[in-house]
């Protein structure tokens, strides 16, 4: 209860705002995808705007909430100097069929600008492994991940 209590304090900044709480489950996929946005040393619109709009739908938060999460997924993918500690909680959080579509959703991110840069392709190789995603289903996801964005090209 009272490492609840603090957690919820530990939120609030210096000017009274409280900022929404997520998990560490929900921080650790977001700076995941943040990583994979910033990949190939650049992080654009097109890029935000699928990462944002894949975590809305994943984690039922609305634009401000998902904004927000962005932002605190970059502050901690900034702070941090590897990967372990995002993927450990990932691969220990999700099962097998939520780690698969955490893959499909890096590749929408990663796809977004049109452009797979090789920094950005063995990112995703890396993660699969370390998310005990296999190489068949890593490629499925980026079939899906790709239609799912042809689609919404008219959007």
């Amino acid at each position: 209860m009272l490492s609840k209590l603090r957690t919820l304090l530990d939120r609030v900044d210096k000017a009274g705002d409280a900022r929404p709480a997520f998990d560490d489950l929900q921080l650790a996929a977001a700076a995941l995808l943040v990583e994979a946005a910033v990949a190939d040393g650049q992080f654009d619109a097109a890029e935000r705007a699928a990462l944002t709009r894949r975590l809305r739908s994943r984690f039922s938060l609305d634009a401000a909430e998902a904004d927000a999460l962005v932002d605190a997924a970059r502050q901690r993918q900034a702070d941090s100097n590897h990967l372990l500690r995002f993927t450990k909680a990932v691969k220990d959080g999700f099962d097998e069929a939520g780690r698969v579509q955490l893959m499909e959703m890096l590749w929408e991110v990663v796809l977004a600008d049109g452009v797979v840069d090789t920094f950005e392709d063995h990112l995703l190789r890396r993660l699969g492994g370390l998310l005990y995603v296999t190489d068949q289903d890593r490629g499925l996801a980026r079939k899906r991940a790709e239609a799912r964005l042809a689609a919404h090209k008219g959007d």
